[in-house]
Formats: structure tokens, sequence, C-alpha cells
């Protein structure tokens, strides 16, 4: 079993972009999370704009995520 199949991950689409690669994510059932921007997309450039599918690994804690891909 991979180590990405057992965390928590949703696709969401995003609705809001803020200041320093923030951003506002609706996962559905009208929740709506504040997510960052994963280091591997920073690095390698990859943008983000309203409108996108994103997936997003859900902090365990609640309230945040990190947008680890683009769909």
């Amino acid at each position: 079993m991979n180590q990405k199949d057992d965390k928590n991950t949703v696709i969401g689409t995003v609705t809001e972009a803020l200041p320093n690669t923030l951003f506002r994510v609706d996962i559905g059932d009208g929740k709506i999370i504040l997510s960052y921007l994963a280091g591997k997309m920073r690095m390698h450039r990859i943008k983000v704009l309203l409108g996108d599918k994103v997936e997003v690994l859900l902090d365990p804690y609640g309230g945040k995520g990190r947008i680890i891909k683009r769909n």
C-alpha cells in the first residue's frame, strides 16, 4: 500500500486567491477551507487560478489543507 493512499485527500475547487500562495477551496458540502500551496508546486512554479480543480491534503486537526495537485 502506498503511503499516499492512507492520507486524507479530497478534490475541491479554488474560489478565492489570497496573498502568499493561500487559497480558499470549496471541498463540497458547503465547506470552504484555507489551503496553501505545496513546496513542489512552488518549486516548479505551477500556477493555480480561480475555478481550478485541485487535490487537497487535509490537515488531521482540521482547518487547513495543502494543495498537492492541480487537475
